[in-house]
């Protein structure tokens, strides 16, 4: 779809020149989109109004810089979304510049309706803005260099940042001030490069950020420093809900470096010349809590209390024909017990967020997901208009969800402090505040009831789902939870082939409330529903006497995407070739997020340990805008994913997270990264997304290879091996 079709050229499009000379192309988003309207219909402030300066810039001395709508957090889009431009404006790729762009509304996502990055959405998104402002720029440039050669503009040529008139080059920079000056041409009347024409997307390109981190010059939150600036750390509740009842700062202030010591609504912040001090400032602070409702919580009694409820119906999310009925004719059935633990999002970053309150404004660097939310929830705090709120965004140091929390956790967080320390002030959260009072992936348990007819094929699917919803609760709630089913919990179930291919299925949802703060995960919720389908269908294919991947290929023969990606990672592993001694080999296809990904492992166990050796991965994401940024993607999925598949879960005891860093909240280690292959399927079908689609299949396809070489099925993560062979999916 081109985005330029559905707006009005007012709306869409807006030019003009820089101070100093130069032209700017700037794109707005009209309406408010619904995630937007739907916040504020939940009471918050508006967003401000279009700013220009949106997403390009041509300057007098040749750079071209483009302004990112989207947060830069390892994906890959500071190189990516610049290549769309690049591709259009036919620029010097060596003169390019990127920052990231303020919060405002020109940066408001066509997908979230506010300025966000999360979802995979970034690149097919912005795949026809991005584009389309290279081309404005393209052609007010050969405007104004046909006005000052008086040749036609069907004469002259763009290449490599500079328009060739005749004998005469004209650099993009000495043109920039005059095509400044014009007029935008209607988005109708530019013809965008179609794929045959493309010379830099498709290409592997080196991406414009790793110079700035190798060397040190990328600024990341924790980066942020000035003069006069304080460091705060804040002492939370030891469980969730817990308030401050009363504290003593007397041993807090004695502290050499403490300035001060604050309470706010999250708890009493000890606010210091540096962290250090503001550590054992608050390592010496004496706090009385009130525990609230949730001091007696536990995972072990909290993952029984799912399961039974897995044993029951509950909300329905996908429904057709009678289950009962083809269950019980069914020439088998099959049935299991999947299930999955909370989980942390681990980013290398420790959380931080600097504000400075001056003159009745404010302005906050953060590593966010979500500025406009950020932004609307500080003009909250603060009783100020959304528009007196800078946020400056700096490079993310880890997001995968965390750093979008609708209620701005971070950020409200650090807003509070500086306003009750009446000094600028850098918020710092230790690993071990995020680990143990931040939000989490939720746990889930799965029930799993398959009839299967005399070909071994599924007749009647019924599966039931327990685990906490992100939505509810939040201003996205009228959107994503209906009729009591939240669609992020279901998601790569209710939609799945595997269960749609049924003639009867059923797929019911409970979402208990604990207490626990929940939050998208890397890949939400295919992060559960990939490893347990793609593990209980390895069950099936063995319960049925065939082949893995022949039985996918039958399941999923009316869908070609699936087909082209399993076929592709099947073909480059070596599908079918005896594995070495002491190897296994399984394989998992899921999509999500509109695309679809197909991987192979090879394992062993050694000393009792699973240990990954080779993984083999194919993806249909549509037109791969940058084969080098795809692969990256995925083998960081494969690592991210792998984490949890072999180590990563958090346990409650008496209402307290027990793990804290990572030496107790394993994450995947460097000598534990497996070779990873990724070979992109050729396609044009509608691009998706690449940050999240590597992490789902991992797990799985990890679980099916232990299968076939221990004949232990592991249905719980992370996996562990047991001393006897697990019991086999019950069949009848």
């Amino acid at each position: 779809m081109n985005l330029a079709s559905k707006f009005s050229r007012r709306d869409f499009l807006r030019t003009g020149a820089l101070a100093g000379g130069g032209l700017v192309v700037a794109f707005a988003v009209p309406g408010a989109g619904r995630f937007a309207m739907a916040q504020e219909e939940a009471g918050a402030a508006p967003a401000p109004e279009f700013a220009p300066n949106a997403f390009l810039r041509v300057a007098p001395d040749d750079t071209v810089t483009v302004l990112l709508a989207h947060a830069e957090m390892g994906q890959g889009i500071w190189t990516t979304l610049p290549m769309l431009i690049a591709e259009e404006l036919d620029a010097d790729w060596s003169k390019l510049r990127v920052e990231h762009g303020p919060a405002d509304k020109a940066y408001f996502s066509p997908v979230f309706g506010m300025q966000g990055t999360g979802g995979s959405t970034t690149t097919w998104s912005e795949f026809d803005r991005y584009r389309q402002a290279g081309a404005t720029a393209r052609a007010m440039l050969l405007q104004a260099a046909a006005e000052r050669t008086g040749l036609p503009v069907a004469e002259l040529k763009a290449e490599n940042g500079v328009v060739v008139a005749g004998t005469q080059r004209l650099r993009y920079g000495e043109l920039a001030e005059a095509a400044g000056r014009l007029a935008p041409p209607d988005p109708a009347t530019l013809k965008l490069k179609a794929p045959g024409q493309w010379a830099v997307i498709g290409k592997p390109t080196k991406r414009l950020d790793t110079p700035e981190k190798i060397t040190g010059r990328a600024k990341f939150g924790m980066d942020i420093q000035f003069d006069g600036l304080r460091t705060a750390v804040v002492a939370h509740a030891p469980v969730f809900g817990g308030k401050v009842k009363s504290f003593d700062a007397t041993a807090a202030k004695a502290v050499p470096g403490v300035r001060d010591v604050v309470q706010v609504p999250s708890g009493v912040a000890v606010i210091a010349d540096h962290y250090w001090a503001a550590k054992l400032g608050r390592d010496a602070l004496q706090v009385e809590w009130d525990r609230g409702e949730h001091g007696a919580l536990d995972s072990a009694a909290l993952r029984s209390e799912f399961a039974a409820l897995a044993g029951t119906e509950g909300p329905v999310a996908a429904r057709a024909g009678d289950v009962a009925a083809a269950l019980e004719g069914a020439a088998k059935t099959v049935e299991a017990e999947y299930a999955v633990p909370y989980l942390a999002h681990a980013a290398m970053e420790p959380l931080n967020c600097t504000v400075k309150l001056e003159g009745g404004e404010c302005d906050i660097w953060c590593g966010t997901q979500f500025p406009t939310l950020d932004q609307n929830n500080a003009a909250r705090i603060l009783g100020i208009p959304p528009e007196k709120i800078r946020i400056h965004t700096p490079f993310l140091g880890g997001g995968f969800g965390r750093r979008a929390t609708p209620t701005s956790d971070v950020v409200s967080e650090a807003v509070e402090v500086a306003k009750a320390a009446g000094v600028p002030v850098k918020t710092v959260w230790t690993r071990e505040d995020d680990t143990r009072g931040g939000y989490y992936r939720s746990a889930f348990v799965e029930k799993l009831r398959v009839g299967l007819g005399a070909d071994g094929l599924p007749v009647a699917w019924h599966q039931v789902l327990v685990g906490q919803s992100i939505m509810a609760g939040t201003f996205m709630e009228a959107m994503m939870v209906k009729d009591g089913v939240d669609t992020t919990s279901t998601e790569g179930v209710a939609d799945s082939p595997y269960v749609l291919g049924a003639a009867a299925h059923r797929v019911d949802l409970h979402s208990p409330v604990t207490g626990i703060p929940v939050l998208w995960w890397r890949s939400v919720g295919h992060s559960v529903n990939g490893f347990v389908m793609e593990g209980f269908v390895d069950e099936l294919a063995h319960a049925a006497g065939q082949d893995p991947v022949a039985y996918r290929r039958t399941l999923l023969k009316d869908h070609p995407r699936h087909l082209a990606a399993l076929d592709l990672a099947a073909e480059k592993f070596g599908w079918g070739t005896p594995a070495a001694q002491g190897r296994g080999h399984g394989i998992a296809v899921h999509e999500s997020f509109g695309s679809v990904v197909a991987q192979a492992a090879e394992v062993s166990v050694e000393d009792g340990r699973i240990r990954v050796h080779r993984v083999v991965c194919a993806i249909d994401c549509g037109p791969a805008v940058n084969p080098a940024g795809v692969a990256a993607q995925i083998e960081s999925g494969v690592a991210f994913g792998l984490g949890a598949a072999l180590h990563s879960a958090l346990t409650l005891k008496d209402g307290q997270v027990q793990e804290s860093n990572y030496h107790d909240y394993r994450v995947l280690r460097l000598d534990e990264m497996p070779v990873v292959e990724t070979h992109i399927v050729p396609s044009q079908a509608r691009m998706g997304g690449v940050g999240e689609p590597g992490t789902p299949p991992i797990a799985p396809a990890v679980a099916n290879a232990v299968f076939a070489l221990t004949g232990q099925r592991l249905r719980e993560l992370p996996l562990r091996l047991s001393e006897t062979s697990a019991a086999p999916a019950a069949a009848t």
